[in-house]
């Protein structure tokens, strides 16, 4: 799997659960698949395209979680 199009993220318990939905939310309106990874630290959410990707990385700026490429 190519990891071109993933995130990673720090967090753990509900706020991974809510960004897990918000994954899913974003894969559904965009018709993509989706799937999340462990990281060295954190999780990493990986995306069939860069705009889901991109609306991923909105939704993390939105809650106040920080994200980096991975």
């Amino acid at each position: 799997m190519t990891k071109e199009n993933c995130l990673i993220v720090h967090v753990a318990g509900r706020q991974l659960d809510l960004l897990r939905g918000e994954a899913s939310r974003i894969a559904k309106e965009s018709k993509i698949d989706w799937w999340i990874d462990r990281a060295d630290i954190g999780a990493r959410f990986c995306f069939e395209d860069a705009k889901a990707k991109e609306a991923f990385a909105l939704t993390c700026d939105n809650f106040g979680i920080p994200c980096r490429d991975g």
